[in-house]
């Protein structure tokens, strides 16, 4: 399956919120679409849920406009909308229906993912004696209870502690296996990083960049080296400004020209203790600063 949303304009009233946002995501890989607060991520994922409808563009699966009738959609929100004061065995079975389950089915579905996700004792408990992480938990039943094409996944790892942390991790795995169309929007760089394949940056409504992380990753000017030595005083006195030292503790070298990293290497391994020098290769974090961090 591959989703694509195409060329997607989207305006409320004088303000226009997307400008010709396209991206493709793939089922059995995990996709990212991040920007900073205001970018237009959730409008996108509203017109891809069909909640509202695009003033114009497509939403389509293997080529062809989505039909919502065949494709299910289950969406983790970054706010919780479950009910507080009721059962949650009820508002599970409730939601589960609304996706087009039968009771006997829906029960079955959710009493698989309460003992999944370990929250089977919480089944005839009310939402609001449970903590904010078994909170996330019971949400993230609602998106998966009816076995979904497309999963979207906003802040899923928001209030959960390492444990629970890498049960989701675990469940999103097994997602991806199943060949569904796992999508993330999250602002913790280190999920995203371990999961996607693919990522899509929204600035002011329009897509910065996209593609492959890798591939965007090996694309940048190669022209800086990351330097793990046992004297990086002598080594920053001796080349001054072109070396700063990082957070963690290596040394990053700007070179005038791509062209300079072998006579580079070669410098730095003949005169300095050296453990490793390599190219320097952006995180995802670094990535996410460029292209959502100036307005466009």
């Amino acid at each position: 399956m591959v989703l694509e949303l195409k060329n997607i304009d989207k305006s409320f009233g004088e303000k226009e919120v997307l400008k010709g946002v396209s991206f493709t995501a793939e089922g059995g890989k995990a996709f990212g679409l991040l920007g900073r607060n205001g970018a237009g991520k959730t409008t996108s994922i509203r017109i891809l849920m069909n909640v509202f409808p695009a003033n114009s563009g497509e939403v389509l699966i293997d080529g062809k406009p989505i039909d919502y009738d065949k494709v299910g959609i289950g969406y983790l929100p970054e706010e919780r909308g479950l009910y507080p004061k009721k059962l949650i065995i009820d508002q599970l079975v409730y939601f589960a229906e609304l996706k087009g389950m039968s009771a006997k089915a829906a029960v079955k579905a959710v009493d698989y993912w309460l003992d999944r996700l370990s929250m089977s004792e919480y089944r005839n408990k009310r939402l609001d004696t449970l903590s904010k992480g078994n909170q996330q938990k019971i949400q993230l039943i609602t998106a998966l209870a009816h076995d979904p094409h497309i999963v979207i996944l906003d802040e899923p790892f928001s209030g959960l502690d390492p444990v629970n942390a890498m049960l989701l991790k675990d469940v999103v795995k097994e997602q991806i296996a199943k060949g569904k169309v796992v999508l993330f929007s999250s602002h913790q760089m280190s999920y995203i990083e371990e999961f996607c394949d693919s990522i899509a940056i929204i600035n002011a409504g329009k897509v910065a960049i996209s593609g492959d992380l890798h591939d965007i990753k090996r694309n940048y000017v190669r022209d800086k080296l990351v330097v793990s030595t046992t004297n990086p005083e002598q080594i920053k006195a001796d080349l001054g400004l072109i070396c700063s030292e990082r957070e963690d503790g290596t040394l990053l070298i700007q070179l005038a020209s791509p062209d300079e990293k072998q006579a580079m290497m070669k410098r730095l391994v003949e005169s300095y203790d050296i453990d490793e020098v390599k190219v320097f290769e952006p995180s995802l974090n670094d990535i996410f600063v460029e292209y959502a961090g100036a307005r466009v």
